[in-house]
């Protein structure tokens, strides 16, 4: 079986998976010069999302959607165990949203200027005045109403385990004073961790857990650290057992 879904893969999967990846970008890209950047820089990448995870035959299972209001604005934080996790949240969180990521994915083609024509912010530590642009940036999308998501480790686990968390995201929720929602990714480390980056998918079932929000305790550092504490313990009770634990991640 395993030799069949290979096969499947380099026949099917792949070469769906590239143009679905071209047009959704393209789509991204024209729609938000002509049109509402708000509906093309979410509505069609959900859908590719749910695209990438379906030919590849991963069955996807989400749990917490009563946790969230769809007319309140909060900040997504999600461990990030694979390559797979962007599909799992972009395709299934089930609210727009703008991502916070890396600077070096605005050079990736295509994808990059699909992400920067949609309005994502990327995360730019070239020195002060570049992370105070950064900010700045993500306080007008929250400001806007739109709802952030960032991957608080800052890079993908190396074996499916937690590391430590950055302040970034939870700065900016106490900032703005809104709630943070805790996400849970688990399946992805398995389907295709980042020693396997461009090799075969293995099957693996994908499941997201949406925790409850978690309000603003204060404002200032103390509660800064509150809910990043709160946060990455409600992550971690959510992981299997054999991914519970803090794992130091070289390159966070």
């Amino acid at each position: 079986m395993k030799l069949l879904y290979y096969i499947y893969q380099l026949i099917v999967a792949a070469p769906i998976a590239l143009v679905a990846t071209a047009i959704t970008c393209l789509a991204t890209i024209i729609g938000c010069t002509l049109g509402d950047a708000g509906f093309w820089s979410y509505y069609p990448p959900m859908l590719w999302a749910r695209v990438m995870c379906a030919i590849f035959l991963l069955p996807v299972k989400v749990e917490g959607y009563e946790n969230i209001d769809p007319n309140t604005s909060y900040v997504f934080v999600a461990n990030h165990q694979g390559a797979f996790d962007i599909f799992l949240v972009y395709g299934y969180v089930g609210r727009p949203f703008r991502w916070m990521m890396k600077k070096a994915l605005r050079k990736t083609f295509l994808v990059g200027k699909a992400c920067e024509k949609g309005g994502h912010i990327f995360v730019d530590k070239a020195g002060p005045k570049a992370i105070q642009r950064t900010y700045d940036n993500a306080r007008k999308v929250l400001r806007g109403g739109i709802s952030l998501c960032v991957f608080p480790e800052g890079a993908r686990s190396f074996t499916g385990h937690m590391g430590i968390f950055r302040r970034g995201g939870f700065q900016l929720a106490d900032e703005l004073q809104l709630p943070v929602v805790p996400i849970t990714i688990d399946g992805s480390f398995d389907v295709m961790p980042r020693t396997r980056d461009m090799h075969f998918v293995h099957w693996h079932p994908l499941r997201m857990t949406i925790h409850k929000p978690i309000p603003p305790k204060g404002k200032g550092p103390e509660n800064v650290k509150a809910i990043l504490d709160e946060s990455y313990n409600v992550i971690m009770n959510g992981l299997p057992a054999h991914h519970q634990g803090f794992v130091k991640n070289e390159d966070q």
